[in-house]
């Protein structure tokens, strides 16, 4: 049967892996602005520019001087860096996926596809010690494009070097796996370590 040729598993970054807040950068930056917490937390979790510099269109300088143009921001680019990454942070459930990712590194390819801007993608690699099981890591700002573009599915799956109904792929954000469905990926809505559990053995990965 197709469902007991799973090759690779491909997991989500943030949710699943790791877990964040945007509110813990944003009531921090509300002292240093005059906009209302509102405001910055929508310019920070996801706005046009935000969707910029996670595709990589824009260096971590020149998003930081948007930042403050748009915020009123009386704060200096050193100082707004530890406020922007430190927003991570590990929970139970994502230690659970890891651990699970890593017993299955033993018989499949682990993947990692994630919308993510370079200053969080390098702080997480400096603090979080989670990315030592994957054979191939795709990020947004290194591809240039978002999930759900197709291009950054077709880029995973050309670096796991195997065929779309070979992948399971997980990500917590519905709208997300849509598209990899529409190219053959066994896609799955992450709901916690249980279903995601189901998930594996509905497609013949024993866990």
């Amino acid at each position: 049967m197709e469902n007991q040729h799973i090759e690779a598993v491909i997991f989500d970054l943030g949710g699943v892996l790791i877990d964040f807040d945007h509110t813990i950068a944003a009531k921090k930056i509300s002292s240093f602005s005059n906009k209302s917490f509102l405001e910055i937390f929508n310019l920070f979790f996801d706005s046009p520019l935000t969707g910029l510099f996670e595709e990589g269109r824009i260096l971590p300088l020149d998003f930081f001087l948007e930042v403050k143009k748009l915020l009123n921001l009386n704060l200096k680019y050193e100082d707004f860096l530890p406020i922007w990454n430190e927003i991570f942070f590990l929970t139970e459930k994502n230690k659970q996926v890891y651990h699970l990712a890593k017993q299955l590194k033993n018989n499949y390819k682990i993947g990692l596809i994630s919308n993510i801007n370079i200053l969080h993608f390098d702080y997480l690699k400096k603090n979080f010690s989670i990315f030592d099981i994957f054979d191939s890591i795709i990020t947004s700002f290194e591809v240039g494009v978002r999930k759900p573009n197709p291009l950054i599915y077709q880029k995973a799956l050309r670096a796991l070097e195997t065929k779309p109904q070979r992948i399971f792929y997980t990500d917590d954000r519905q709208e997300l796996i849509q598209e990899a469905k529409k190219l053959g990926f066994k896609s799955f809505c992450f709901k916690g370590i249980d279903k995601l559990k189901e998930d594996f053995l509905s497609v013949g990965i024993k866990v």
